[in-house]
């Protein structure tokens, strides 16, 4: 292949690829990639892309053609005008690996994906590998986003009709109680008297959640942040474990696809630690990497770290025996899927009746607390 002169087809000078890392909370995973180059297009773009591509070419159609049409089928100007410098670079003798890398609009991950199954001849299936991938994480996404939505919207209906009580309705009542005098309930004093403060400290309250969402965003892609966020998630029941299995499921599946396109294990070591995102398996991966450097095996020095199960464990153990470590690794992941499948309906299932309930008992408390008094002014009369 001829060299070819980026300045002729808009597309972006090369630069060092970054080793990005993520923020290791729940929520972090569900909209972010590893940037190779600046931002990215989003995972249903890419879905997209490698799902048209790989039946397009596994149709004999050549990648410029198929290129073409996938062009052709953008509805967005800058995405199209992505896709016409792709083609155009491959046109002038790049190859699909290369103008993804210098768009600066995919990972790394992707990347030497493409540049593996280009050298092997394995492109198609590389690409539909990379579908599923992408296809796996928006289903996940979803899932987890479906789970979690009706919560968070009891959550913050159930704080904003608290806010509106103890901010208008206990002041008047408290209003009220102070014409009549005499002793009040205890529950009626004590909400009151938070009332009362809630009232006085509002803005300082307010001012600082913000600071501390401010001073958590800041630190969010520090090492003590990331290890500390990590470990906190992992130790929270059921919420822990299915943030373990869906990074799990991420590992496993890259790992699958790397080693079934012939990538040497300590580059798809070095790979999934750019890709997972998630501060444990990073760091275990950081010395997987030079204990298989030193010649250890790949299930050897997985069993040093706990995030790795037994039951994975054994699973790799033999298929690292009988060398067929990707076929493994693409069981594994699919089981994680499953599981973290049923895992997320089963917690939504769980959370929305607790959370109704959690709603339910803190506007009942205060109401008791303010009809309490009325009810023993009625039975003082009625005496």
């Amino acid at each position: 292949m001829g060299t070819v002169d980026l300045n002729k087809y808009n597309l972006p000078q090369h630069r060092k690829i970054k080793n990005t890392h993520e923020t290791s909370s729940v929520f972090d995973f569900l909209n972010k990639d590893i940037s190779l180059f600046g931002s990215q297009l989003n995972d249903k773009k890419k879905e997209r892309f490698y799902s048209e591509l790989h039946i397009l070419l596994l149709a004999g159609i050549d990648i410029k053609t198929s290129l073409e049409l996938v062009e052709e089928d953008q509805i967005n100007h800058k995405d199209k005008k992505l896709f016409s410098d792709i083609k155009n670079y491959l046109i002038k003798g790049g190859n699909l690996s290369e103008a993804i890398k210098y768009s600066g609009k995919f990972s790394a991950y992707e990347y030497y994906s493409l540049q593996i199954g280009e050298e092997s001849g394995r492109i198609v299936q590389v690409l539909g590998e990379l579908h599923n991938f992408f296809s796996k994480k928006i289903k996940q996404n979803r899932q987890i986003i479906s789970a979690l939505s009706y919560p968070i919207i009891v959550l913050i209906t159930a704080l904003g009709a608290i806010f509106f009580m103890m901010h208008f309705v206990v002041p008047m009542f408290a209003d009220v109680f102070s014409r009549f005098g005499g002793d009040l309930p205890y529950l009626t004093k004590l909400i009151m008297k938070i009332s009362k403060s809630f009232s006085n400290y509002s803005l300082h309250i307010l001012f600082f959640i913000l600071l501390i969402i401010f001073l958590l965003y800041k630190s969010r892609d520090k090492v003590w942040f990331r290890k500390i966020s990590s470990d906190a998630i992992l130790k929270i029941p059921f919420v822990g474990e299915l943030v373990m299995k869906i990074y799990l499921a991420r590992f496993c599946h890259s790992m699958n696809l790397l080693i079934s396109a012939k990538t040497p294990m300590i580059q798809s070591i070095e790979l999934v630690k750019k890709m997972v995102g998630f501060y444990p398996i990073e760091y275990s991966l950081s010395i997987i990497e030079a204990e298989i450097l030193k010649g250890t095996s790949i299930y050897e020095s997985l069993s040093k770290f706990d995030i790795y199960n037994k039951r994975m464990l054994s699973l790799i153990r033999v298929a690292e025996e009988v060398n067929q470590l990707d076929i493994m690794f693409g069981k594994l992941a699919q089981q994680y899927f499953d599981d973290v499948e049923h895992q997320t309906g089963l917690i939504g299932s769980m959370i929305e009746p607790v959370m109704i309930i959690f709603l339910g008992l803190m506007v009942a408390v205060v109401l008791i607390a303010m009809y309490l008094p009325m009810f023993q002014l009625s039975t003082s009369f009625g005496s």
